[in-house]
């Protein structure tokens, strides 16, 4: 394999409240092995900041970055990037090479859900809409690179709420099992979002996925941040996987097919 010239590209998809930012590394590490990458700021962060967070536009805007590349992609999420790129692969499933799914490994309708939500609400509502508690938990928990990245795209601090919201209509059990693309599952190995891993793994081989789960020793949730090496060396892996897949040659599926349907939830999976 050539891997300039038969990577496929990847898309990276940030988490809540930070922006495409948080990738800088790894995007520096695809760019020096040759494989051409793009970073997309969701509704409601980054460059989006302002705009009303939904979980159809934020399917919607990995969708345009997966055109940007070129039709289809290797796509990678982190926490709520995570959960919405298992989605994006379940409505478009002709697009999406492959899925790296990071830190999302517990379903969204969990009974913690209604906690979460009501302390996200209360958060919002402080005068500084919880700018100081952000930077307290960042300063706290990330090295000065890793902060720096994270900040750099500005934190939304107003969507955590509609996050919880729209996310916890999504099922990605069923999302998961709805294609075949390779996927990887990776969380770090003190994430309290990995409850549900093995679960997730055994949905993805339900659809009949080549599916993997990888634990980051020393990780948390920000896995990437944590340990950026790490998780750049399992992109490349993934990219080298998709790479020697058949179905990265195969022709694009026309946009609008049966199997492009919405898969949430509410749409009846």
């Amino acid at each position: 394999m050539d891997p300039v010239r038969d990577a496929p590209p990847v898309l990276l998809v940030h988490g809540s409240r930070t922006s495409r930012t948080m990738w800088r590394g790894q995007l520096a590490a695809l760019d020096r092995a040759g494989v051409p990458a793009l970073a997309v700021d969701l509704p409601g962060h980054g460059a989006r900041r302002g705009e009303p967070f939904t979980l159809d536009g934020a399917v919607d805007a990995v969708a345009q970055g997966v055109e940007d590349l070129g039709g289809r992609a290797l796509v990678v999420g982190l926490s709520l990037g995570g959960y919405v790129a298992i989605e994006a692969r379940a409505r478009h499933p002709g697009r999406v090479l492959g899925l790296v799914a990071a830190s999302c490994s517990t379903v969204p309708s969990t009974r913690l859900r209604a906690a979460w939500l009501l302390a996200a609400e209360r958060i919002e509502r402080l005068p500084d809409g919880g700018a100081a508690l952000n930077q307290a938990l960042v300063d706290r928990s990330m090295p000065a690179n890793a902060a720096a990245d994270l900040a750099a795209g500005g934190f939304a601090l107003d969507v955590m709420s509609a996050i919880l919201r729209e996310v916890g209509t999504a099922d990605p059990l069923a999302a998961l099992a709805a294609t075949d693309s390779p996927v990887w599952l990776v969380n770090g190995r003190w994430d309290h979002f990995r409850t549900g891993e093995r679960s997730f793994l055994a949905a993805a081989r339900r659809g009949g996925a080549r599916a993997r789960l990888v634990v980051v020793p020393g990780a948390r949730h920000l896995v990437s941040l944590d340990r950026p090496v790490a998780f750049s060396r399992l992109l490349l892996e993934a990219v080298a996987d998709v790479a020697r897949d058949p179905a990265h040659d195969t022709p694009i599926r026309p946009a609008g097919a049966a199997h492009d349907r919405s898969l949430t939830a509410s749409g009846g999976r």
